[in-house]
C-alpha cells in the first residue's frame, strides 16, 4: 500500500516537518467525534464528505484514531468540518474548528486549492496552526505513469489518431500537463493527438451535440480524463448515439476507474466496453484484508445508504498515510510540546500492519465486462503482465493480457482495429489518377462495348494485396474512382472529403503530409538526374593503364626485373654476351632478358637447368598476366566507353542549365528549394516520349525522376540516357488515407509482409522489370582494375622459384671456388720450393728428418700433377702473380 506525502504547509514552529508519500488519495470531513477527557489532545480534519473518496477517507481517519487510542496514553479527539468540495467552505470550517473546538493540528483538503484555502485561514497571527495536506501532491509522478500506461495501449493496438475529453475539475490533475504529456508519449509510438475536447458546465448541458460534432469527424479512439460522475454521463450519452459499440475505443484514465470498486453491478453494466488505468495497491496481502474486514463493518455503520462498502485506493491511502504520522517521532515530539502530561505508546497493544508500499510504476489495466471488470497490470519499463509478483512474465504487447481481460475469442492484436472496422458500414472511396504518366504503375481504361472501367498496374495491385493482409475486405469495401487532374488536386480531394484514399504512383512528401496520412513506402525511395549517354573514350589516355592497379603494375615489374637478374646472374659464366662491354651495356642486357621472358622462353640460349626453371615458372605466371590484361582492356574498349554527359547537380547549375520534372509530381518545388534551380529553368513534361526528345534535342541537360519511375524509363530508353550514381532522399511512393484512418498501422504492417515474403519483388518484376535491356548502371562505375588479390599465390611462387633456383647457384659457386683455390695454393708451394732451399744450405739440417726432407714437397707435388704443363696450365686458369 502506498505511503503518502503529507505537506506541512503552515508550521506553529519549526517543531514539525513531516512528510508522508501521497499517491492519489484525499481525505473527508464531517461531523465531531467523541468527547473531551483528561490527557485529550483535539486534532480536526477538513474534507468533501459528499464524496465517496472523502467518505472512505473519513472511515479510514477514524480507524487509525481508534487504533492510535489503544496504545497511546494520550486520548486523540477528532473533529470533522465539510468542505463541500470548495475552498471557500474549506476555509471557514478551518477557522471554524481552531476557534470553537480547539484543535492544536488539521489535517485537511481534497484538493490542492481546498489545502491552499485551509493553510491561509489557519495561518493567521490569531491561529496559527499547522496544517497537513493530504492533496494528490505526488499528482504529476502518479499522472506521468497513468498516461504512459495510456499511451501503451494505443500503441499496441496500432491506433494511430486519439482525440482527448477532458474536464477542467478542481479535483482533477492540471489537464495541460495531461495533454502535454499523452501528446508526448502518443508522438514516441508514431500516434497523433489531433483533436482535444474540454467538457465545461456548459458542454456537459449539449453532449449529444458536441458528440455527433465528433461523429461526423470521424473520430472514433476516445480517451477520458474527467470525474467519474462526468464520465458516466458522457459514455451514456455516447451510447445513445452508437458511439460505443463496434468501430469506437474508449480509454478511461484512472480518474474515472479509481471508483469502479463503488459501482453498482446495475451501473458498471451500463459502461462495458471502457478499458482504462486505474491506481494500483496490493490487496491481496493478510494485512489488508484484515483492514478490509475492519473497513467494511465501520463503513455500512457510517453511511448505511451506500449500496457497496469495500474500501478503495483512497481509503488505504488514507488509512497508511495517518498511520505513518501518527507513529512518527516528530509527531510525538509535537504532542508532548503541546501537552503538560508524558506521551506514551503501549507496545504489548499495539496492532502490527506490515503492508508493501505499492511499486511507484505499476498500474493496473482494467476492462468492463458484464456487470463488473477484469483486471491485468502495466510496468514501466517492463511492460503488460497478467499477474505482479517476482515470476511474472511481461511484454510490450497487450496482447499477452486477451484471454484476461476478455472473457471470449477472437483474441487478436489488431483486435480494436477490426472492431473500428465493423462500424465502418460505408465502403472507401478510393480515387486513382486516371492519367499516370507510367502506365506500368498505374493503368486506368474503360470498355467501349460495356463502358466498365478496369484499373491495373503496379501500384493497384500492391494496394489490393495489401488491402488484403491487412483483413480490410473482410470488414469493408473499396470502390476506385478514376479522376483526371494534378496529383496535387487529387490529394486536396481527401481533405475535401470526396476520397477517403488514393491509391497510385504517389510521392509522399512533408506539404501532403499536412493534409492526409501516408503509408510507409512501397517502393525504393530517392530521386535520381537521368542525363544523355556519352562515349569516353578519348579521354581517357591512360586506359592502357586500367586494367591493373598501380600496385598490381608495381609488382609486375619488380619481378620481372627479379627473374631478369637471376638468370642473368646464373648463365653469365656460359655466355660471353653477359660478362663483356661496359657497365651500361650490361644493365641494358639486363633488362632486355628480363621483359623479353614475358613473350619467349629462350631454352635454346640458357645453360643451366636452375635458370631454366626459374624462367619456366615465370613464363606461365607471364602468360596469365598477359591473357588477364588482354580480357579486362577489351572489356573496358566495349562495355565501359559510356558515361553520363553530366555527373553532377553542381555543374548543371554552374551551366546555368534548363531541367525537367514529370507532370503532377511535387519536384518543381523541390527542385527550386533543395538545389536552388531558377524557376525559368525548370520545364514540365507530361511523357516519357517528351523527355526522350527534349533530352536528345539538348532542349534540357537533365530531367529527374523518382528511382521507381527512373527505373521504367531507362528500360526504354537504356541506349540513350542514363541516370547519375548520386540519389538524392525523397519519400517514395505510398498510398494516402484521410487523417486517422483505423486500419492505417494494419496496413504499414502488410506492407512490410509482401517485402519481406518476395510479393514484392513478383510484382515489381511483372510490372516495372518487364522491359528487358542491357543494365546501363554500370557506365557510370569506376572500371574495375585487377588488383594484387588475384595474382598474390603466382607472384608468390615465381618469386620462390627464382630465389631458390639464385641461392643454389650462390651455394655451387662458393664451394667450386673454395677447393679450386686450395689446390693453386699447393702448387705454388711446389713451384716456389727450390729458391726456398738454396737460400737455407748453409743452415745445419737433420736431413735423416722425414719433416725435413727435400724429396717430401716433390712426392706430394708428383701425387697432385703429373706435368709441369698441368701446373702452368692451372696457374693460368687461375690467373697466378709472378715470381719474385
Amino acid at each position: 500500500m502506498n505511503i503518502f506525502s503529507l505537506l506541512v504547509l503552515v508550521s506553529l514552529s519549526s517543531l514539525i516537518q513531516t512528510q508522508v508519500t501521497i499517491a492519489h488519495g484525499s481525505l473527508i470531513s464531517g461531523a465531531v467525534v467523541t468527547h473531551e477527557k483528561a490527557g485529550a489532545f483535539s486534532i480536526g480534519a477538513i474534507f468533501d464528505e459528499t464524496c465517496r473518496p472523502g467518505k472512505e477517507a473519513r472511515v479510514a481517519i477514524e480507524m487509525v484514531v481508534r487504533d492510535f487510542n489503544l496504545i497511546s496514553n494520550h486520548h486523540l479527539i477528532l473533529r470533522f468540518g465539510n468542505s463541500q468540495g470548495k475552498p471557500v467552505s474549506a476555509a471557514l470550517s478551518a477557522k471554524d474548528l481552531i476557534a470553537t473546538r480547539g484543535v492544536k493540528a488539521i489535517f485537511g483538503g481534497h484538493t490542492v486549492d481546498e489545502a491552499s484555502a485551509i493553510a491561509e485561514a489557519a495561518s493567521e497571527e490569531v491561529y496559527d496552526v499547522p496544517v497537513l495536506s493530504l492533496a494528490d501532491l505526488t499528482s504529476t509522478i502518479s499522472q506521468e505513469v497513468q498516461v504512459t500506461a495510456v499511451a501503451a495501449i494505443i500503441q499496441s493496438w496500432g491506433l494511430n489518431q486519439v482525440t482527448l475529453i477532458y474536464e477542467a475539475a478542481p479535483t482533477l490533475s492540471l489537464p495541460e500537463f495531461i495533454i502535454s504529456k499523452l501528446s508526448q508519449s502518443l508522438q514516441k509510438s508514431g500516434a497523433e493527438l489531433p483533436h482535444i475536447f474540454a467538457l465545461t458546465s456548459f458542454s456537459l448541458n449539449y453532449l449529444s451535440k458536441e458528440l455527433n460534432q465528433l461523429k461526423k469527424q470521424k473520430y472514433r479512439v476516445f480517451v477520458i480524463h474527467a470525474t467519474f460522475e462526468s464520465g458516466y454521463r458522457l459514455y451514456q450519452n455516447a451510447k445513445k448515439l452508437n458511439m460505443t459499440g463496434d468501430g469506437y475505443a474508449w480509454i478511461a484514465t484512472n480518474s474515472i476507474t479509481d471508483l469502479f470498486h463503488s459501482v453498482s453491478p446495475k451501473n458498471m453494466s451500463l459502461m462495458q466496453g471502457i478499458i482504462g488505468t486505474k491506481t494500483y495497491f496490493q490487496d491481496n496481502s493478510m494485512e489488508f484484508q484484515d483492514f478490509r474486514k475492519r473497513f467494511r463493518s465501520n463503513f455500512r455503520n457510517r453511511y448505511p445508504n451506500e449500496e457497496i462498502d469495500e474500501p478503495g485506493v483512497f481509503a488505504s491511502q488514507a488509512y497508511d498515510a495517518i498511520r505513518a504520522l501518527f507513529h512518527s517521532s516528530n509527531f510525538t515530539y509535537f504532542i508532548q510540546k503541546n501537552s503538560a502530561a508524558d506521551f506514551n505508546i503501549h507496545s504489548s497493544h499495539s496492532r502490527s500492519i506490515n503492508w508493501k508500499v505499492a511499486p511507484a510504476k505499476v498500474v493496473e489495466i482494467v476492462n468492463v465486462v458484464g456487470k463488473s471488470y477484469r483486471s491485468a497490470y502495466w510496468t514501466e519499463g517492463l511492460g503488460f503482465s497478467e499477474t505482479i509478483d517476482d515470476k511474472s512474465f511481461h511484454h510490450t504487447s497487450i496482447e499477452i493480457l486477451n484471454e484476461v481481460l476478455w472473457p471470449a475469442p477472437p483474441w487478436h492484436t489488431d483486435r480494436w482495429q477490426r472492431r473500428i472496422l465493423a462500424g465502418i458500414s460505408e465502403p472507401i472511396r478510393v480515387g486513382v489518377p486516371a492519367r499516370s504518366l507510367f502506365r506500368q504503375f498505374v493503368k486506368v481504361e474503360i470498355d467501349p462495348i460495356t463502358n466498365a472501367t478496369s484499373y491495373d498496374g503496379f501500384s493497384i495491385k500492391v494496394f489490393e494485396e495489401v488491402m488484403k493482409l491487412a483483413y480490410v475486405n473482410q470488414y469493408m469495401t473499396y470502390n476506385y474512382t478514376p479522376f483526371i487532374g494534378e496529383y496535387n488536386d487529387l490529394v486536396e480531394q481527401i481533405t475535401s472529403g470526396r476520397f477517403d484514399a488514393v491509391a497510385g504512383d504517389l510521392t509522399i512528401s512533408e506539404e501532403k503530409l499536412k493534409r492526409v496520412d501516408f503509408s510507409q513506402p512501397y517502393t525504393e525511395t530517392g530521386l535520381v538526374l537521368i542525363v544523355p549517354i556519352r562515349s569516353k573514350l578519348p579521354s581517357q589516355m591512360w586506359l592502357f593503364m586500367k586494367p591493373f592497379t598501380t600496385e598490381m603494375w608495381g609488382l609486375i615489374i619488380a619481378i620481372t626485373i627479379y627473374n631478369g637478374l637471376t638468370v642473368w646472374l646464373i648463365e653469365r659464366s656460359h655466355n660471353d654476351e653477359f660478362r663483356s662491354g661496359t657497365v651500361w651495356n650490361q644493365i641494358g642486357t639486363l633488362f632486355w632478358l628480363a621483359f623479353s621472358t614475358l613473350f619467349t622462353l629462350r631454352g635454346d640460349k640458357l645453360h643451366s637447368n636452375l635458370s631454366r626453371m626459374a624462367l619456366a615458372v615465370w613464363l606461365f605466371v607471364a602468360l596469365l598476366i598477359i591473357q588477364s590484361y588482354t580480357a579486362s582492356l577489351a572489356s573496358m574498349l566495349t562495355a565501359q566507353r559510356l558515361e553520363p554527359a553530366i555527373k553532377y547537380v553542381a555543374t548543371l547549375k554552374r551551366m546555368n542549365a534548363t531541367v525537367g520534372y514529370c507532370r503532377g509530381s511535387f519536384l518543381r518545388l523541390y527542385l527550386i528549394r533543395a538545389f536552388g534551380f531558377d524557376d525559368a529553368k525548370i520545364n514540365k513534361y507530361n511523357s516519357t516520349g517528351a523527355y526522350a526528345k527534349a533530352l536528345n534535342t539538348g532542349e534540357i541537360a537533365g530531367i529527374f525522376l523518382e528511382v521507381a519511375s527512373a527505373k521504367v524509363f531507362l528500360a526504354q530508353y537504356c541506349k540513350s540516357f542514363t541516370k547519375t550514381e548520386k540519389i538524392y532522399k525523397v519519400g517514395g511512393l505510398g498510398f494516402a488515407f484521410e487523417k486517422g484512418f483505423p486500419m492505417l498501422p494494419a496496413i504499414n504492417r502488410a506492407i512490410m509482409n509482401i517485402t519481406e515474403s518476395g510479393k514484392l519483388l513478383e510484382l515489381e518484376d511483372k510490372y516495372i522489370n518487364s522491359e528487358k535491356c542491357v543494365d546501363a548502371d554500370s557506365i557510370s562505375n569506376e572500371d574495375a582494375s585487377i588488383g594484387l588479390d588475384s595474382f598474390s599465390i603466382l607472384f608468390g611462387i615465381t618469386g620462390c622459384t627464382s630465389t631458390v633456383a639464385l641461392a643454389m647457384f650462390v651455394i655451387r659457386h662458393f664451394l667450386h671456388s673454395k677447393t679450386e683455390h686450395g689446390n693453386l695454393f699447393k702448387i705454388k708451394f711446389i713451384k716456389r720450393w727450390p729458391h726456398y732451399g738454396k737460400q737455407s744450405s748453409a743452415r745445419v739440417t737433420n736431413v735423416d728428418s722425414p719433416r725435413n726432407s727435400l724429396e717430401a714437397p716433390y712426392s706430394e707435388a708428383r701425387q697432385s700433377f703429373s706435368t709441369t704443363s698441368d701446373v702452368e696450365s692451372l696457374e693460368d686458369h687461375q690467373h697466378a702473380p709472378h715470381h719474385r
